[in-house]
């Protein structure tokens, strides 16, 4: 997956965020149908955007970011800071 290709994917759940927020203000969707699936779209997000970083990085230091591979949702939400 190019760089191309994930920064659309980000966009992608990004707008859904937006949608989700703009459904449950409009009375649209419950609270909770919105939680758990704005809980799926930040997991999601949050593997996309380490996938981006690890990527630049690895362009940054002379590697093929296409030899880098997405790390697992949960080894992602896991990360020690």
């Amino acid at each position: 997956m190019d760089e191309k290709t994930l920064i659309h994917q980000i966009s992608g759940l990004v707008d859904e965020e937006h949608k989700l927020r703009t459904q449950l203000q409009a009375g649209k969707i419950t609270e909770q149908e919105e939680h758990d699936r704005l809980s799926g779209i930040e997991e999601q997000l949050d593997q996309l955007w380490d996938l981006l970083r690890r990527r630049r990085a690895a362009k940054l230091q002379g590697v093929s970011p296409d030899e880098v591979e997405a790390h697992s949702v949960d080894e992602v939400e896991h990360y020690l800071q």
